[in-house]
């Protein structure tokens, strides 16, 4: 599709914009993992003190361990793959469908519709032959 067809500077700007927001969650939910894994390498190690501590003869602690941490949530009781699933099914999911939802209606369904401008500006300026 030329330009003339495709969305005007406005909607050009705003597709652009929920793109680079759309980006941005994803690498939030990157990060997002990244926690979840920490999490539970941490209370893997965890786990480990718990049986090391119990073998050295200090059960109060490893009880503490067995009973309040481990089995313990992160945030309001929730283990991190909770927090995981939440953050994908109550907004990432929802947010990614909106912003396709908006591409479908602005730009046919295209993605990086700036981007491609650039692309295309920059290849027409070339003396290589794309």
């Amino acid at each position: 599709m030329d330009d003339q067809q495709g969305p005007d500077e406005d909607e050009r700007a705003a597709l652009h914009d929920l793109q680079l927001g759309i980006e941005h969650l994803h690498r939030g939910y990157g990060h997002l993992l990244a926690f979840h894994h920490a999490v539970g390498r941490g209370m893997n190690r965890f786990d480990d003190a718990r049986e090391t501590l119990r073998a050295s003869g200090h059960d109060e602690h490893a009880d503490v361990l067995r009973d309040d941490l481990l089995p313990a949530g992160v945030v309001d009781d929730q283990w991190t793959y909770e927090l995981v699933e939440a953050f994908v099914d109550e907004f990432l999911d929802p947010v990614d469908a909106f912003e396709a939802d908006v591409r479908g209606e602005l730009a046919d369904g295209r993605r990086h519709v700036t981007e491609d401008r650039q692309r295309r500006a920059w290849r027409e300026r070339s003396e290589r032959d794309w």
